[in-house]
């Protein structure tokens, strides 16, 4: 990331300016921070491998089940960390602006804010974030602004799909609704 622009130490401002459009000042290596990315997510997938076919029946054990990876004690701790840090994050927040999320799917809170992006939501104190709370950044348990879109846009959602329910924290990135919210 510090190769594209985007250094740990940056003020809030200037991280949100360097994350803007880093991955078109060198696709290629955007594209090793995506492949990153991906090599996490599929590693803590491969913890808990399921059945994929290849002439599994019901009550049979499948491939996965005997390869010393297969720890899904491991993924579910791992995923129940980062659920109990981001939802001390949001309590922490809450206390402290009386703001609580609109929309949460699984690392995206949506708040609806007074301005148009994170630095007129999120509390500082002389320059410094709120301690236990969201802080910008890149490394694990730090936020990036994943999108902005009005209260109109999330409202204009609802309606054309007929879904008050549905997570507008899966469409805020882009605003692009791509499929129906199936209520994860």
């Amino acid at each position: 990331m510090a190769d594209l622009g985007v250094d740990a130490g940056m003020a809030p401002a200037d991280f949100l300016a360097a994350m803007d459009g880093y991955r078109g000042r060198d696709p290629q290596l955007a594209i090793v921070v995506s492949a990153v990315k991906a090599t996490v997510k599929g590693g803590l997938g491969k913890l808990r491998e399921r059945p994929r076919g290849e002439g599994w029946r019901p009550c049979e054990p499948w491939r996965a089940l005997s390869r010393p990876t297969w720890r899904p004690d491991i993924r579910a701790a791992v995923i129940s960390r980062t659920r109990i840090n981001l939802h001390r994050k949001i309590v922490k927040h809450a206390a402290f602006t009386g703001q609580y999320p609109v929309a949460v799917l699984s690392d995206c809170v949506v708040y609806a804010a007074g301005g148009t992006g994170p630095l007129d939501l999120l509390p500082y104190r002389e320059g410094k974030p709120l301690p236990g709370g969201f802080k910008l950044g890149i490394n694990p348990g730090l936020v990036k602004h994943e999108g902005t879109q009005s209260v109109l846009w999330g409202e204009e959602v609802r309606e054309r799909f007929n879904a008050p329910e549905l997570n507008l924290a899966r469409y805020i990135k882009d605003g692009t609704v791509t499929d129906v919210d199936n209520g994860e």
